[in-house]
């Protein structure tokens, strides 16, 4: 049976309890290394990684207006129409693009 183990917090400094039962719960799990952060800054940190959408996230695409050269509906495409090519809405699009495979 493991014993409490006091560790220091990495971004506060502080010292923290890394108790017997979270260490059991660590090898349960199959984590080697202790905890790195007090449960104060773990927390933060997982609600800043939420708040930014997490670890993966990228940012909003900016959409454009365009008139789809097919039926004429107002749509909004991922790049600026240059006007020389041809814009088509999502509907239009699918069946031209599922046609060549």
């Amino acid at each position: 049976m493991a014993e409490d183990k006091i560790l220091t917090c990495r971004d506060c400094g502080a010292e923290f309890t890394f108790s017997a039962s979270e260490q059991d719960f660590y090898a349960e799990k199959g984590f080697t290394n202790e905890p790195g952060r007090c449960p104060e800054c773990r927390a933060a940190r997982k609600a800043q990684t939420r708040n930014n959408g997490g670890y993966n996230s990228r940012p909003q695409r900016e959409m454009f207006p365009a008139v789809c050269a097919n039926c004429g509906k107002e749509t909004t495409v991922p790049f600026q129409p240059s006007g020389d090519k041809p814009v088509y809405c999502r509907e239009c699009y699918q069946p031209s693009t599922r046609s060549n495979w």
